[in-house]
């Protein structure tokens, strides 16, 4: 299971591996179809003297047949890092030269500014005639719609849950987190539980995942209830009252210090997801609380 927010951006492309083709034709209208076959390979590029240098996900795809594989290497970048000018031509050429195929650069944003900071051309060479040209696809915010409609994450859950984590910096994520909860009651209840589980993760510390867990701690979906089953839906009430302050926070809404003691001492589902049906809206902590 992922531990992080840069971790579950690529790892996403372990659990189904066949997601990259369908992201870059779904989502870029690049035409790349559905592989024959996908292989997960070892991430360590490190040459003999020792000069570590691991890619997060490296795959290895028959997309036009078995004698014709094509590298992904798949980046997850949380913030600019000019390291990676130098990097990533490295891992292009090293994957390249080693397997004897084409290689192709993803890298997976979840804030615009670090998608627009890593769509920038890799010219290395002389300026009037570069040796080698980098330019990474990039998927960020501005590029992965937002999946609100349950219809549409039910048609692929997988794809979904990327979406949910490109967009988890997003200022307003309830529709996406919505129709994705909604979506994973569409499959098998044990993926679903394990998609559940996983999305969690890979929130990580943002406000996201404080909305996650309310929708998780009130949806009777099977899956939720397999996950509780299992000892995994432990903190439910402590993330829904903490989804309440974060959602007061961010709107403003001053709270005293007894204010906040009584929103995370309280044990009850049914009186905290009304407290956070409320808060979206209230201006005050008296409308909160309905005093």
């Amino acid at each position: 299971m992922t531990g992080s927010p840069h971790e579950a951006l690529h790892r996403i492309f372990h659990e189904d591996t066949s997601l990259f083709a369908r992201a870059l034709r779904q989502l870029l209208d690049i035409p790349v179809p559905n592989p024959h076959s996908v292989s997960i390979l070892n991430i360590d590029l490190t040459e003999i003297i020792p000069v570590e240098r691991r890619v997060d996900t490296l795959l290895m795809a028959e997309i036009a047949g078995p004698d014709d594989p094509h590298a992904f290497l798949i980046e997850s970048q949380t913030g600019p890092d000019d390291d990676k000018l130098y990097s990533w031509p490295y891992y292009i050429a090293y994957v390249r030269a080693k397997y004897s195929c084409e290689v192709t650069l993803l890298v997976i944003c979840s804030d615009l500014k670090t998608a627009e900071w890593a769509r920038g051309l890799i010219e290395i060479g002389l300026p009037e005639w570069p040796t080698m040209l980098v330019r990474p696809i990039v998927f960020g915010p501005d590029n992965v719609p937002a999946v609100t409609d349950p219809a549409q994450a039910s048609r692929d859950v997988t794809l979904s849950v990327f979406s949910a984590l490109v967009h988890s910096r997003d200022a307003n994520p309830d529709g996406i987190l919505k129709a994705l909860a909604t979506a994973l009651d569409t499959i098998d209840t044990g993926t679903a539980a394990f998609l559940a589980e996983f999305t969690e993760a890979g929130l990580a510390d943002t406000a996201a995942r404080q909305v996650w867990r309310a929708i998780m701690s009130t949806t009777t979906n099977q899956y939720v209830s397999q996950l509780r089953a299992e000892g995994r839906a432990e903190g439910r009430v402590e993330g829904e009252a903490q989804a309440v302050l974060t959602v007061l926070d961010s709107r403003g809404i001053p709270l005293s210090q007894d204010d906040r003691d009584r929103i995370q001492a309280c044990t009850d589902l049914t009186l905290l997801d009304e407290w956070l049906r409320r808060a979206g809206l209230a201006t005050s902590a008296d409308e909160l609380f309905g005093r």
